[in-house]
């Protein structure tokens, strides 16, 4: 028995062989984003996977190509749970995973022991959120950062309480992580430096603490002008409330992890109106803040949710690496780091360039305060 085959036209033929060819070509680049997609940071996690799903969907839709081949981008998001040894643990599964790239950890206390593991593979890190200065004090060269380091964060507030608030007598609270710990210590620097008579007692919780009575009792009786908490919303909000609640009257300070939209809802009518002064590493001014605006536009439009504090900064993290690659013709690590370290690229939070240890040059803070609500803008500085 005699099949007949069915001749498919010359024309159509070599259509087939092209596409082929061209899907044969297309390589595919994998960035690991970590951050913490459970516990009671998990909005955070969540806001900055969202930032990075966002990216990776504009780098796609462009339809980039690196050294010539056409690339597609792929996402794969590990969870920490703000937890150091499942931090290590995602790590070293990304690393077997062979990805190009990582993004992440959000928290200077997952960052810092991960970034040993990253650097011994190879794979170069950058981080949107850690701010902790011992993670780009390690000499490794493939770790940097896109938001100013505990330093200017901390040191800023810390002078900022001195010349604006005029506190004379300041409660410093850290959770003891990593975070909480750093940005307190150069929040005690700062105001040190500017006044060095200032009275400043010093308590502790954790990063998981929900009763505050004991540390806030013993606090009340020094009547201090300024409470100063280093760590997250999530714990921030809770103190917020039982400050009320024992009629401490301070002004409530603190980094960029208090500084959130999520903090309104922690903290309930714990929160009064410019009680709160926080700091956000970052800040556009000028014809950059169009370029937010609509960044903060199209992310409600993607997600049905608002930014919460970093999706810009990952946003940016994953450009640039993806724009180190495209420089250096190669997803390869060794082969686009060193564009990466010499890095100019203008994003939504600003023109982003690293030093030699890779912390972000000339890193700005924006300072806020919430009234009626709402988060609301005090000044952008450097």
């Amino acid at each position: 028995m005699r099949f007949k085959t069915k001749m498919i036209p010359l024309a159509g033929a070599i259509a087939l062989m092209l596409a082929g060819s061209a899907f044969a070509q297309e390589v595919i680049v994998k960035l690991g984003h970590v951050a913490p997609m459970s516990g009671g940071q998990a909005h955070y996690g969540r806001d900055n996977a969202n930032g990075a799903i966002l990216a990776v969907e504009d780098l796609n839709a462009k339809g980039i190509t690196i050294g010539g081949k056409k690339v597609k981008f792929e996402l794969l998001t590990e969870d920490d749970a703000a937890d150091p040894k499942q931090g290590t643990a995602v790590a070293q599964k990304l690393v077997d995973a062979k990805v190009n790239g990582i993004i992440g950890h959000l928290n200077s206390g997952t960052t810092i022991p991960a970034s040993k593991i990253y650097n011994d593979a190879g794979i170069p890190q950058i981080s949107p959120s850690a701010t902790n200065p011992k993670y780009t004090q390690q000499g490794y060269k493939g770790a940097f950062r896109v938001v100013a380091n505990d330093g200017q964060l901390g040191g800023t507030l810390g002078r900022y309480a001195i010349d604006t608030l005029k506190a004379k007598q300041i409660a410093v609270i850290d959770d003891r992580s990593a975070y909480g710990q750093g940005v307190a210590q150069e929040f005690v620097k700062g105001a040190k430096a500017k006044l060095p008579g200032v009275k400043i007692m010093q308590q502790y919780t954790n990063d998981k603490a929900t009763d505050f009575n004991a540390i806030l009792t013993s606090i009340k009786g020094k009547k201090p002008d300024v409470v100063f908490f280093g760590g997250m919303d999530n714990v921030g909000g809770p103190m917020l409330r039982q400050m009320k609640q024992l009629g401490i009257d301070a002004k409530f300070m603190g980094g960029d992890g208090i500084c959130t939209t999520e903090l309104i809802k922690l903290a309930g009518d714990g929160l009064r109106d410019n009680q709160v002064v926080c700091a956000e590493a970052g800040g556009v001014t000028g014809a950059q803040e169009k370029d937010m605006e609509k960044f903060v536009e199209r992310y409600k439009k993607r997600f049905n949710m608002d930014v919460q504090l970093y999706a810009p900064y990952v946003y940016d993290a994953v450009m640039v690496m993806a724009t180190a690659m495209q420089k250096a013709g190669s997803a390869e690590p060794k082969k686009y780091l060193p564009e990466l370290a010499k890095i100019k690229y203008d994003g939504v939070t600003g023109l982003i360039a690293f030093d030699s240890k890779g912390d972000i040059k000339d890193g700005s803070l924006t300072l806020f305060t919430y009234k009626e609500g709402k988060k609301e803008k005090i000044a952008v500085v450097k």
